[in-house]
């Protein structure tokens, strides 16, 4: 699934060039914004990567009206300028798409980028009945996504001014966690996490909302969902787990939204704290190793989980390694910003 377009700015958002307007900057392609506002309304993201100065991007911004969750204007190659964006979003080259006019910088982006979604103007114009546009499952938290984007810039520009710890900054900026268990109405959520979470995701098949009904309905398993906000904005439900009887938690997910902002390392506390309260000796976690969810097992080493030694190079690479951490000592500290609700 593509996650995020980026475009050029010149004779693709805009119809015609920035800098050779006289007075007047030219207006948006209405095909192409159109596109651009359908696509927003799926959960899909956008941002901006074009050879002009930087007051282009802040005019495309008002113009269109759109959240651009990042934008990146200036002379060097459109290669290194699409590179730091995925960075900066934390996203995967193939859940990228690039559209731009000139055909020479399509080709440079392409060779450079292999796995980005390279477009035209005119395959963009009918992007939105292709299949990696559609997602399947459209929350409400996916059709503000392109708006909690933009949050998250204006929190990581106060949060680079900030002089204190990161404890610190996250308390100044009115974070809130909270743990409780799942609803109905949450199902949607949880299984759209499972399908296009990848950093901090335990396994790479998706949830089934019948799997997590199933688990609502059994009174020996636990759906923790968790949810995220501060004076930014609100992020809706960002995460959640799926216990099985025994304490193993089968499936764990959580929004790359939410680096940075402890509700990972709250969440795992939280689980720590209800198994050990439930008279269990460990909390288990399997976890397929891939590339891309190096994140989450970081996240388990610093909250005491632990794997064999043969977890670096797993003879299977199919079967899920196996993370315990041990609830006879001191278990993890649930940060004061962060609320633990109980099942009744």
């Amino acid at each position: 699934m593509i996650k995020c377009v980026i475009w050029d700015i010149d004779n693709t958002l805009l119809a015609g060039t920035y800098l050779e307007a006289a007075s007047q900057p030219p207006p948006p392609d209405q095909g192409l914004l159109a596109v651009a506002r359908e696509l927003d309304g799926r959960g899909i993201v956008h941002a901006l990567a074009s050879k002009n100065p930087a007051e282009a991007a802040d005019y495309v911004a008002r113009a269109t009206g759109l959240p651009f969750a990042a934008a990146e204007c200036g002379w060097g190659r459109k290669s290194e300028a699409i590179g730091r964006i995925i960075g900066d979003l934390g996203l995967a080259a193939d859940a990228v798409a690039f559209v731009d006019d000139d055909m020479l910088e399509r080709a440079e982006v392409a060779a450079a980028l292999p796995e980005v979604l390279v477009l035209t103007p005119e395959d963009a114009a009918e992007a939105v009945s292709w299949p990696v546009f559609s997602p399947a499952v459209i929350t409400a938290e996916g059709r503000r996504r392109g708006q909690m984007y933009a949050q998250r810039r204006r929190r990581q520009e106060e949060a680079r001014a900030f002089g204190g710890s990161r404890d610190d900054f996250l308390r100044d900026a009115g974070t809130e966690v909270l743990i409780a268990p799942a609803g109905p109405a949450d199902l949607p959520r949880l299984h759209e996490l499972s399908v296009r979470t990848h950093q901090f995701n335990t396994g790479t098949e998706p949830v089934t909302q019948d799997r997590l009904a199933a688990a609502l309905a059994d009174d020996d398993q636990r759906l923790t969902a968790v949810w995220l906000r501060d004076r930014f904005g609100d992020d809706g439900l960002v995460g959640g787990a799926l216990t099985e009887p025994g304490w193993t938690v089968s499936r764990l997910v959580m929004s790359c939204r939410a680096l940075g902002r402890g509700v990972l390392d709250a969440l795992l506390a939280a689980l720590c704290q209800q198994a050990a309260a439930g008279g269990a000796a460990e909390l288990r976690v399997p976890c397929l190793i891939t590339d891309r969810n190096v994140p989450l097992r970081l996240a388990l080493a610093a909250a005491g989980f632990r794997a064999p030694a043969s977890a670096a190079a797993p003879a299977d690479p199919g079967q899920p390694v196996l993370f315990t951490r041990r609830l006879d000592g001191p278990l993890p500290v649930l940060p004061d910003w962060a609320t633990v609700r109980e099942r009744p």
